[in-house]
């Protein structure tokens, strides 16, 4: 057994991170699938430590540093919550966040069901369901801690890293091709979409403020200040009907503050520091996670994990086609928004917009699409997420 120390470990993580880099950077279907670097190279690295596991070297990281990574990432996704955007959106994005939740719902019955069919412990069904669709990479490891510590669910982060990827990759194949499916049915039902795209121009007119020190140091207070309220919130809520785990409570805390000094100005909240802050929180904590993989303990679930995410994929398709663009009223927006569902639906916000923009570059814009889908997707859907997510244990 080989004991790596912090510096060791956070060491490690950066190499990870930057062989991911260089990976993504090469390969271009990785690009094209928006898989993010931290995925890449924590794979590596964990095929690399199970190799090295059968010629008889372990390797035991410092475990200190995966949290505190992690709540800084949620924290970061609270702070870039602006509610004014929810003003834009209107009565469509309320209707489109409902039906989001509705699909959540969805994944973790369907989840939960195939779990039991194969004989599985239905909290693991769960992994396979909205925690790891919808909520990503980030989610999946912040819950399979929870799952582990607290329901001695054996395997949950591989579980958790496995069904994200696949939905990652997935997110990205079914997206464009299912808008183009609802678009070229318009199109042959005597639809106009030309006319529809001259009334969803978009134009993003939003000021960006520079980055520097200063402002980086007040993103960094605030996000520190909103870890330490939402680990003080988990603690006083501990054992009651409102137990939440520590990462809901940051997000919830950091959204409050975020507001808060947004009400004082723009300028002392500067998103490009949120976003820098946020995304080297999620790398090391993601390349943390997936270098301490065990793939040994994945071997027992593969065929039932594959047999969840394959109806995961058939669930998001009929869904989005025949629930979300009928309701969200079978036009160009529609189909726009369907591209966009499945993206965040299986995968992450960053995908959604991929899938979006492939859409729009070839048909035209859609400016209620870029409006709706990064503020659902990019935090309503968390905090929805975390509710059902902690209605559905309570069954358990």
């Amino acid at each position: 057994m080989i004991q790596l120390d912090a510096i060791t470990t956070l060491l490690l993580a950066a190499l990870v991170l930057v062989v991911g880099h260089l990976i993504v950077e090469r390969v271009r279907v990785l690009r094209e699938f928006n898989i993010p670097e931290p995925v890449v190279g924590g794979l590596i690295a964990t095929i690399i430590v199970t190799g090295l596991r059968g010629l008889g070297y372990e390797f035991q990281f410092f475990g200190g540093l995966q949290t505190p990574f992690m709540l800084l990432f949620f924290g970061s996704v609270g702070l870039s919550a602006d509610v004014r955007m929810i003003r834009a959106g209107g009565s469509k994005l309320v209707l489109f966040l409902a039906l989001v939740i509705g699909l959540l719902i969805l994944q973790n019955l369907l989840g939960v069901g195939v779990a039991s069919l194969f004989g599985l412990d239905p909290v693991l069904g769960l992994l396979g369901g909205s925690i790891t669709m919808s909520g990503g990479h980030g989610t999946g490891a912040a819950w399979a801690n929870v799952f582990a510590e607290e329901y001695g669910i054996n395997g949950a982060m591989e579980v958790a890293m496995a069904c994200a990827t696949f939905g990652l990759v997935f997110g990205s194949l079914i997206g464009g091709p299912t808008a183009r499916f609802l678009i070229n049915r318009m199109k042959r039902e005597g639809q106009d979409i030309n006319a529809q795209v001259s009334d969803s121009e978009y134009d993003e007119t939003e000021v960006q403020h520079p980055l520097n020190t200063a402002n980086a140091l007040k993103t960094l207070f605030m996000l520190l200040l909103g870890v330490v309220c939402g680990q003080q919130l988990q603690s006083l809520t501990s054992g009651t009907a409102f137990s939440l785990p520590t990462f809901v409570w940051v997000l919830f805390s950091c959204i409050v503050i975020g507001n808060v000094v947004r009400a004082f100005g723009d300028k002392h909240l500067n998103t490009h520091a949120v976003d820098v802050l946020g995304n080297i929180s999620l790398s090391i904590f993601l390349a943390l996670a997936l270098m301490t993989l065990k793939l040994w303990d994945l071997a027992n679930l593969a065929l039932p994990i594959l047999a969840i995410l394959l109806a995961q994929v058939a669930l998001v398709f009929l869904y989005t086609t025949q629930v979300t663009f009928r309701l969200m009223g079978k036009n160009y927006d529609a189909a726009v928004l369907v591209a966009g569902n499945c993206g965040f639906g299986m995968g992450a916000t960053p995908t959604a917009i991929a899938n979006m923009q492939a859409v729009t570059q070839h048909h035209g814009p859609s400016r209620l699409a870029f409006i709706i889908v990064p503020v659902v997707g990019g935090f309503l859907i968390d905090i929805a997420n975390s509710l059902i997510i902690k209605g559905f244990l309570g069954f358990f």
